[in-house]
């Protein structure tokens, strides 16, 4: 496949996500393991960079990296709750079966109701990463 094929391929990716040109991304948990290709594919489709941790306005999607050893899922989820635009989404990645840091399905599941989310689909962001995306409840935004 040729590197634009590939470009295209991990474009589409972000835009079967929801992620659309215009929109502010913010990024937590980026380590050295997140899937790469998915986040080029994220900022060719929004048309900009991902913001960091240290953004100080409120964002259309947070794109969470979550690994067992992170901490609580629950506070991850409800901090990020925190960053987004009424109507905004949070896309948690976690670490596929069999990899470092997997988080187990039910624990996602409940640390979301915890926070005040709904799950509303799963995919396979990559190789080594599965993305769940998170809404809060229609006219219920989560209390900071």
């Amino acid at each position: 496949m040729s590197a634009t094929a590939d470009h295209a391929e991990e474009t589409n990716l972000a835009a079967r996500l929801g992620f659309e040109p215009g929109q502010v991304v913010q990024e937590i948990g980026y380590d050295d393991d997140v899937e790469l290709e998915l986040r080029e594919g994220i900022e060719a489709t929004i048309g900009t960079e991902l913001v960091d941790e240290d953004y100080d306005d409120v964002a259309d999607v947070v794109l969470l990296w979550f690994r067992d050893e992170d901490g609580d899922l629950t506070d991850a989820l409800v901090d990020a709750i925190g960053l987004i635009e009424d109507g905004g989404a949070v896309w948690l990645m976690t670490p596929k079966t069999g990899r470092d840091g997997y988080v187990e399905p039910s624990d996602i599941n409940e640390a979301a109701q915890t926070a005040g989310l709904a799950q509303t689909r799963s995919i396979n962001a990559g190789k080594d990463w599965t993305g769940s995306r998170l809404v809060t409840p229609k006219g219920a935004k989560a209390k900071r």
